[in-house]
């Protein structure tokens, strides 16, 4: 009995050691699920921390039944429905993802300030919890909402790590994501560096809160221009469908075929725009 216990033990053993020298393969990321990642970070930065992305997703769904139904009504035509629809449909993804391009947009501006607060607290001898709770008070006004809620947090439970995480998930930037993490490396192993390294990530957001303006710039009349572009036929056949003799063309098959050829071309065409004229944007791969 005893030499059977051995050698399951032994082959348990080495099956063990087996086993640890091979990797698991990442499992791979589906398209719905960055999808699903990416409107959870666009809610996050829009202000809408509360917001889950299924919320807008049903909101969606509602908006484009609520719009088939009514274009129906009006017009008796589904193709007109169906492509008035669509693009009700996509008004709130639409809506969270300006609102919250907009707000990454000021926000880029005072991160550079965010870091110097960091830096002189840390300069001054204050622990690195008090570093972050300090920016309640003297940190950016859009900035003082999360670390007031960190301060409350380690307050509360004292665990610096998990207050960082939570400070990430609601700061949901990528500047957030290397400041915290930077920090936190400060904290478990120390270091003299953490001084110069905060002054670098501050000379960098400067410069490059400056050169994305000057693109920006220069770039906003075009993409303007390409989006009245892309919406000005929808628009006419907004104003066409109030007229009878105009709705019944498009009643037809051939009707049909038009207005999908449009609709395809309108989103291929502004899909090009978009991907022509998006400056890079930084992952969240600290997240």
């Amino acid at each position: 009995m005893s030499g059977i216990l051995a050698g399951l033990g032994c082959g348990v053993g080495l099956f063990l050691v087996w086993w640890s020298c091979w990797v698991p393969p990442e499992r791979p990321v589906g398209i719905a699920s960055r999808r699903r990642r990416r409107l959870a970070d666009d809610l996050v930065a829009a202000g809408y921390e509360a917001v889950r992305p299924r919320t807008i997703v049903g909101l969606a769904a509602a908006t484009t039944a609520c719009t088939f139904l009514a274009a129906y009504a009006m017009s008796s035509v589904p193709a007109i429905a169906v492509c008035f629809a669509v693009i009700a449909g996509w008004a709130p993804v639409a809506f969270v993802r300006g609102r919250a391009r907009r707000r990454r947009v000021r926000l880029r501006d005072v991160w550079p300030d965010v870091v110097d607060n960091v830096t002189s607290a840390v300069r001054a001898g204050m622990a690195l919890p008090e570093a972050l709770a300090q920016l309640a008070v003297r940190g950016p006004e859009e900035m003082r909402p999360a670390f007031a809620a960190f301060a409350h947090d380690y307050r509360t439970t004292g665990r610096f790590n998990d207050c960082l995480d939570l400070l990430k998930t609601r700061l949901g930037d990528p500047v957030g994501d290397r400041l915290v993490e930077s920090l936190r490396i400060a904290r478990e192993v120390g270091g003299s560096d953490l001084g110069r390294l905060l002054r670098t990530l501050s000379a960098f957001l400067r410069e490059d809160a400056r050169t994305r303006s000057e693109l920006e710039a220069r770039q906003t009349w075009t993409v303007n221009a390409a989006r009245l572009a892309a919406a000005a036929p929808w628009l006419v056949l907004a104003l066409l469908s109030t007229r009878p003799e105009s709705v019944a063309a498009y009643a037809t098959r051939t009707g049909t075929v038009v207005l999908v050829a449009g609709a395809a071309v309108s989103v291929v065409a502004y899909r090009l725009m978009t991907r022509i004229g998006r400056l890079p944007e930084e992952e969240r791969v600290l997240r």
